[in-house]
């Protein structure tokens, strides 16, 4: 699903209009999306009172006034202007709703005209302005919504939170506190939008002090030609789709791939333990650990199921190339399908040399993490010597790096505040420059890809912010790459949703203080039986842990 900025979607409009499909079917469609939401989610909620402006956003707030007075709610449709003023389509359904008897009409040029129909109102359905207004908001517009910032009653946004900038990459409307704050946008309890997700929506976070605010992408029945994206952004979350096919029936484990995770070192056991035990549970075939003697008994300690490989050398020596010298080599690497090299590896004596001599050597696909991004710093080049080469089928080598801000920095030679500030253009030319798929961590994780594609992951919270997180993601992308080594871009996209679900999961039952990165683990079922696509048509973008109808 493409991530749209708001003049691509005013131009998918058009095109849709010259595809035959009406400003006025787009409209219906629209506020009948909106009702539905309101209808599953907020099923007590009554009376309802819709604010419109006088634009499209109004228009689609003015049919959802129609059908829910029509299916039997009290409605009270606010209009912030003169309704004389408001045009074509929009003022087709401004009409239609007016109509309605089970619909009180005002047209509020004050905010104390607005504040009376407010107190009576168990749900707000805020549709004054959405993709198309350019901030900030004034007069009337921004009193209502320091009024809203104030109140309790829930807020359901059509298309945007009203006065957000579409554009925006910034987790908040502004620097000072969010959505919902005196100066910036309406605050949203969760938002409705329409066809395609707009940059906001996957870089933004709706609500300030709460993990999650539920964003749910509607179709409308804009044609598929319509919606077209010159910023190769997409949403991440599309690619779950690919773990939600059950498999077939007549299965084995030789049929899910066989993950080799290299790592550990003496006080880093739990590294390797952590992504092999991610591995398994992300649905990997077989599970092996290579790991030093000395650390082998705790790794084992960590499920009957793994099986495990003894590397020669110590933590103080570093691993032996010995290891990865011929015959001893191939018995290493015989069968497996993925390596997952760096969780725990340390950088002592030989071991940075072992990574960089690993991944000249070897042909698999690998994810590189941890301790064996910051053996790599040093000889940065090897990467695209790798890429350059095939595997033993004959295709392109396949090599994943999931750095967080601070190892990406070092890869690059730059500060952290040099990452952070450009990430999207960082991750793109480093991916297409090196021919890597590259997954940089962080607030809405990014995963680059070598054609210049980039998937925007919008699912993690918090509680990941701990030791250990990334050797579970590094376990759950080799065992996706196993399962679908022909579909390699959604597998780690898919890969990188899942973990951030289970997360979102975990933080439901506990809370984003007290989730341990191995709680992930424990709820990757749940986020393997949701579905990003509901029953109502409805992709949850954001907040899809929190949908009961998910499947979960």
């Amino acid at each position: 699903m493409q991530i749209l900025t708001a003049a691509e979607i005013a131009d998918a409009d058009r095109r849709s209009v010259e595809l035959n499909v009406s400003v006025s079917t787009l409209m219906q469609n629209a506020g009948a999306a909106v009702t539905r939401f309101v209808l599953r989610h907020y099923p007590a909620a009554d009376p309802i009172v819709i604010l419109c402006g006088k634009g499209n956003n109004g228009g689609d707030g003015a049919v959802a006034a129609t059908f829910l007075a029509e299916l039997g709610r009290h409605v009270g449709l606010v209009l912030l202007g003169r309704a004389e003023d408001v045009k074509g389509e929009a003022a087709t359904a401004l009409k239609a709703a007016q109509a309605n008897l089970n619909v009180t009409f005002t047209e509020a040029e004050t905010i104390s005209a607005v504040e009376t129909v407010l107190q009576s109102a168990a749900l707000v359905i805020d549709a004054v302005v959405g993709t198309g207004f350019t901030p900030p908001l004034r007069g009337l517009a921004a009193e209502v919504r320091d009024l809203l910032a104030t109140s309790s009653m829930p807020v359901v946004a059509v298309d945007l939170p009203s006065g957000w900038d579409a554009d925006a990459l910034t987790q908040h409307a502004d620097g000072d506190g969010g959505i919902g704050q005196p100066g910036s946008a309406f605050r949203a309890d969760a938002v409705v939008t329409f066809a395609a997700p707009k940059m906001a929506h996957v870089f933004g976070h709706l609500t300030p002090g709460k993990v999650f605010g539920p964003v749910v992408v509607a179709p409308i029945g804009m044609p598929q030609q319509a919606v077209v994206s010159a910023t190769w952004l997409h949403w991440a979350g599309e690619a779950k789709q690919l773990a939600e096919k059950p498999r077939n029936i007549n299965s084995n484990k030789g049929r899910f791939g066989h993950v080799l995770i290299v790592g550990g070192s003496l006080g880093k056991a739990g590294a390797p333990s952590m992504a092999s035990l991610a591995s398994m549970r992300a649905g990997a075939g077989l599970t092996t650990a290579a790991v030093p003697l000395e650390v082998l008994p705790t790794v084992a300690a960590v499920a009957p199921e793994l099986m495990l490989t003894p590397l020669q050398g110590t933590s103080a020596e570093g691993l032996s190339l010995d290891d990865i010298s011929g015959e001893k080599l191939d018995a290493l690497i015989k069968g497996i399908s993925v390596v997952g090299i760096g969780p725990g590896l340390g950088q002592s004596g030989s071991t940075p040399e072992f990574v960089r001599a690993f991944v000249e050597r070897v042909s698999l696909p690998v994810v590189i993490d941890a301790d064996a991004l910051n053996a790599l710093a040093s000889d940065i080049n090897l990467l695209r010597k790798a890429t350059s080469g095939k595997d033993k089928e004959g295709k392109p080598r396949i090599v994943v790096l999931t750095p967080h801000p601070g190892e990406m920095a070092r890869l690059l030679g730059c500060t952290v505040k040099d990452v952070e500030a450009d990430r999207i253009n960082i991750v793109r030319k480093f991916a297409t420059e090196h021919g890597v798929t590259l997954v940089l961590k962080g607030w809405r994780t990014l995963i680059a890809h070598p054609d210049g594609s980039i998937g925007v992951n919008t699912t993690g919270n918090p509680s990941m912010s701990k030791g250990g997180s990334g050797d579970i993601l590094t376990g759950i992308v080799a065992a996706m790459l196993a399962q679908y080594p022909n579909d390699v871009a959604r597998a780690v996209e898919a890969a990188v949703f899942l973990h951030g679900l289970a997360a979102d999961f975990a933080v439901l039952d506990q809370d984003e203080h007290t989730v341990f990165a191995t709680d992930t683990v424990g709820h990757l079922a749940r986020a393997f039986r949701s579905r990003v696509k509901d029953e109502d048509g409805f992709t949850w973008i954001c907040a899809g842990a929190t949908n009961e109808k998910a499947g979960a």
